[in-house]
């Protein structure tokens, strides 16, 4: 197994390379152990994607919670892992920074810190505000003993504020207060992205599908994206399935859900210990 410090050398190194790389969003320690097992080279995980499988709303886990369930997903493979803490669970600069040590002594290798309030709120901070908060779970960061690899995400698409301006103003400070990677979920056009990419100059993570079929891993990575996530998409497409297959149970009586099923030798095998 990878020391601490080598999955976070790892990580780092990911975001360095010429072409883009896509880091999917497990929710659980199977899931997770699915996708290292596919070959995927980091993992992050997706805070709706957990509060989903534990019965809550997304932004309803609090950070003792999360901080078990990330550790599990650490414990699960060999890959590094990248959290989404939120909002770093308190909206002072010191709560990210206690965060951001509490979460690197699961084993992680980075974690995300948003600029807006948990939902249903969901409020940006403002600009000073996110910046100091940002810049605090920098230094804390940069003072562990192994790489952590600090995300700093704009809200602003996703807050209900589509203002590229501001998003770029944002990412640039969040850049000169130490994030190591910039994110603006919710970007979804190629124009969006190219003024992003134009005005930082550290790596940018997209989220897809929101930025549409049409931008797939090859013309991201030509236009400079470093790296792709799915954020909560892989959890939605198993509880879409989940609930297909329910409602036919319901209404219908039948079992046509059960065509084409991955068997069940083949799954249980892709779970045995290395």
């Amino acid at each position: 197994m990878s020391t601490q410090k080598e999955k976070g050398a790892r990580f780092l190194a990911l975001h360095q390379r010429e072409r883009a790389f896509i880091i999917p969003n497990p929710w659980d320690a199977g899931t997770a152990r699915l996708l290292a097992h596919m070959g995927f080279e980091a993992l992050a995980t997706t805070s709706a994607g957990y509060a989903f499988s534990a019965g809550l709303q997304d932004g309803a886990v609090g950070r003792d919670a999360m901080l078990k369930h990330v550790a599990d997903i650490v414990a699960a493979t060999d890959l590094p892992v990248s959290a989404d803490l939120e909002n770093g669970f308190g909206d002072a600069p010191e709560a990210c920074a206690e965060t951001i040590r509490l979460a690197a002594a699961t084993g992680l290798a980075g974690g995300s810190i948003e600029d807006v309030r948990p939902r249903p709120e969901g409020t940006l901070y403002a600009f000073e505000h996110a910046v100091d908060r940002v810049r605090a779970a920098a230094e804390a960061a940069h003072a562990l003993p192994a790489p952590f690899v600090i995300t700093a995400r704009a809200e602003n698409f996703i807050a209900g504020n589509p203002d590229l301006a501001d998003t770029i103003r944002r990412l640039q400070a969040f850049q000169e207060a130490g994030a190591e990677v910039l994110y603006a979920p919710g970007l979804s056009t190629k124009e969006g992205i190219a003024a992003v990419l134009s005005s930082v100059d550290r790596p940018l993570n997209v989220l897809m599908p929101i930025a549409g079929a049409t931008l797939d891993l090859a013309t991201l990575s030509a236009m400079g994206v470093k790296r792709i996530s799915v954020g909560s998409a892989l959890s939605r497409v198993a509880l879409t399935a989940f609930l297909h297959a329910a409602d036919e149970l319901q209404q219908k009586g039948t079992f046509a859900f059960g065509n084409g099923l991955i068997p069940y030798d083949k799954l249980n095998e892709m779970f045995a210990q290395p």
